[in-house]
């Protein structure tokens, strides 16, 4: 590591902690040519393989902005946003691979956006599965409803029963 103040091409490390979330090591590091200390932050580098072949850092920020997106008018705070953002990243990391997809980035944002919004889920959903049809929605919305209801509360079974008739005597 050079030294950011002299360009020595050496440095001690003095300390080094984890961070809070424990995703990084942070280092105090001291040149041994002018003495002058500096911080580094030490990440395991964690790729992403867009579309078009590309291949960029993973981005949490990234994540949180789509997400955003998905959730405006809605009622979700920032920090949801910024604790949804954290789940996504540990669920990529705990995959092991140094790569991932788009693909695999979308899947880990589905579940915790489930969790925090249908309705942003909805939108997300629709364009991450391309949806292109009413039928889309309404058979991603019947999935829900069955994930939360249970398949009797959508009508898939058959008519209802009359309501009985109460009479006074």
């Amino acid at each position: 590591m050079h030294c950011p103040f002299c360009r020595h091409p050496d440095s001690r490390v003095v300390d080094s902690r984890t961070t809070d979330d424990g995703t990084s090591i942070r280092r105090r590091r001291q040149c041994p040519d002018c003495g002058r200390r500096f911080t580094t932050v030490e990440t395991a580098s964690l790729m992403v393989i867009k579309r078009s072949g590309v291949t960029e850092p993973f981005s949490r920020t990234k994540v949180i902005a789509g997400v955003r997106k998905a959730c405006q008018g809605r009622p979700v705070t920032e920090d949801a946003l910024a604790k949804l953002g954290q789940q996504v990243e540990e669920a990529v990391r705990a995959t092991g691979s140094a790569e991932l997809t788009t693909h695999d980035v979308g899947l880990a944002i589905l579940g915790p956006l489930q969790e925090l919004d249908l309705v942003a889920y909805l939108r997300f959903a629709s364009v991450y599965r391309a949806f292109d049809s009413l039928e889309d929605f309404e058979a991603a919305i019947r999935e829900l409803r069955e994930q939360h209801c249970g398949p009797e509360s959508h009508g898939d079974q058959g008519p209802a029963a009359p309501a009985p008739v109460v009479t006074a005597d």
